[in-house]
């Protein structure tokens, strides 16, 4: 049953965002960052519907694995799905979501499967992709301002988004997994780590380097997370 509603709320989800970018209502760019921005808490929140068996985590992977395969077949031609290349590509190529959308959705099937609701590792790592690096786009292109001295094509606006908007999606989410008893620790003592952690993801963000900070970010985050906690 928390396979099937999970799976359920994903799919509306995303043919909303579909919907919209196929009418024109958004933008395709704007339409892939909300995806971006709200699949991960979403799906995230949804593990709290699955039981304690050891499978779980397995099971729930299998709903961004599915999705991730659709985007992968849509994107190599197998699909035709006008609707979810509107809404998933930048310039209206289906060969995009074979980069991007391809690497998120792999990245929540890993994180998914190896830390689960018990730690706070992937869920910050996770958290951070979504609300830090899923903002920072959108932020950036509107505010604009001065450059990242590093890279020309980052603003210290959208920067500065990263650290913000992650820090606030997993600190909220966070909040709710103590509050449901899946985490050992205090939401005190998960203030600076998260910060240390978002932090870190958003110095990483900032490197003049494109198509990648769906692995990246994550990565880092994990690994500074490993550490910090």
């Amino acid at each position: 049953m928390a396979l099937a509603i999970t799976l359920a709320i994903a799919l509306v989800w995303l043919r909303i965002n579909d919907y919209f970018a196929h009418k024109g209502w958004v933008s395709s760019h704007t339409s892939r960052k909300i995806i971006h921005i709200g699949t991960g808490p979403i799906f995230v929140l949804c593990w709290l519907l699955f039981n304690s068996s050891r499978f779980s985590p397995f099971i729930a992977a299998l709903v961004p694995l599915g999705i991730t395969l659709q985007f992968a077949l849509v994107g190599l031609g197998v699909i035709k799905d006008p609707s979810t290349v509107e809404a998933m590509s930048r310039s209206g190529d289906r060969k995009e979501i074979l980069k991007g959308p391809l690497f998120y959705g792999l990245v929540f099937v890993l994180l998914t499967i190896i830390f689960w609701r018990n730690s706070a590792i992937g869920i910050i790592a996770l958290m951070i992709l979504c609300g830090g690096d899923g903002l920072a786009d959108i932020v950036g292109n509107r505010i604009g301002g001065r450059r990242v001295p590093w890279s020309q094509k980052k603003t210290i606006a959208g920067s500065l988004t990263v650290l913000i908007g992650g820090f606030i999606f997993a600190f909220f989410i966070i909040w709710i997994f103590i509050g449901q008893g899946y985490l050992n620790l205090t939401l005190v003592e998960s203030v600076i780590p998260i910060v240390i952690i978002a932090l870190s993801a958003t110095i990483v963000e900032s490197l003049p380097f494109e198509n990648i900070d769906n692995i990246t970010i994550p990565l880092v985050a994990v690994l500074i997370g490993m550490m910090v906690f």
